[in-house]
């Protein structure tokens, strides 16, 4: 039997079940699963020659009606589509830099039917725990581990570290940075939801972390309530307010 009939068999009919209501768009389990594969090619990229990076962590966020279906469902559907991720990075010759993880939250600006696929790159091990989030309660976490495959950390010395906040771009370029509401923030964040002083972005040897500074509303990376500092890696989400910055190490010019 071939790898989607299998993953047809096994959990499409639950997964119809649990979106299906009258006459509307029903969510099915292989598109999903495509669009797992197609965030993996978009988002991976070239570091050296045959090896190129991709993400191994993906939150899929559904529609508030859809949401509650999805409990039933979750854990079953979110490890089988691990096993999707793992599959088509090693059909790609991907490198995965940890065990590959896939949870389900809810968003209410998600129509219903309808699902959207956010990724990053994570290294470190996290808590078997699931907690809830600003964008909504998180359920379902699926996690496998490529066989293998070693967690890598890729040292930030050798790239060009940036964030990326709301379309604009900014390279770090010291040693510690300040974003917030403040204009004497080094990088000012227009977010009712952000203190004046929300969060530095500390380098520390060859890499870098987030650390929270006592902001009311916290900070998040990946999905994860900063406690004191949390280490960034390419491709990892920091949530202030409503705002989602993205971390990216990128291939200096004379290296590509």
């Amino acid at each position: 039997m071939g790898f989607l009939e299998s993953l047809e068999k096994n959990i499409e009919k639950a997964v119809r079940a649990a979106f299906s209501t009258g006459s509307r768009k029903r969510v099915e389990a292989v598109e999903i699963a495509s669009a797992l594969r197609r965030e993996l090619d978009h988002e991976a990229f070239t570091i050296s020659a045959g090896r190129t990076m991709a993400p191994n962590v993906f939150v899929v966020e559904f529609s508030d009606e859809d949401f509650p279906r999805a409990q039933d469902w979750g854990t079953p559907l979110a490890e089988e589509l691990c096993d999707v991720v793992i599959k088509h990075a090693r059909s790609q010759a991907y490198t995965l830099q940890g065990a590959v993880k896939v949870s389900f939250t809810r968003n209410p600006e998600v129509e219903a039917g309808e699902f959207r696929v956010h990724s990053s790159a994570h290294r470190t091990a996290e808590s078997p725990n699931t907690p809830s989030t600003p964008s909504g309660q998180r359920i379902a976490r699926g996690h496998r581990q490529e066989e293998d495959e070693p967690t890598r950390s890729v040292p930030a010395q050798h790239w060009i570290p940036v964030l990326d906040v709301e379309g604009a771009r900014f390279s770090i370029n010291a040693d510690s940075i300040v974003l917030g509401r403040s204009a004497e923030a080094d990088i000012t964040v227009e977010d009712t939801g952000v203190s004046r002083k929300h969060l530095e972005i500390r380098r520390q040897g060859e890499h870098f972390v987030a650390v929270d500074l006592g902001s009311t509303n916290g900070s998040y990376v990946d999905g994860e309530r900063v406690i004191g500092r949390s280490e960034l890696v390419n491709g990892s989400v920091i949530t202030m307010g409503r705002t989602r910055i993205t971390f990216r190490l990128l291939t200096p010019k004379g290296n590509r």
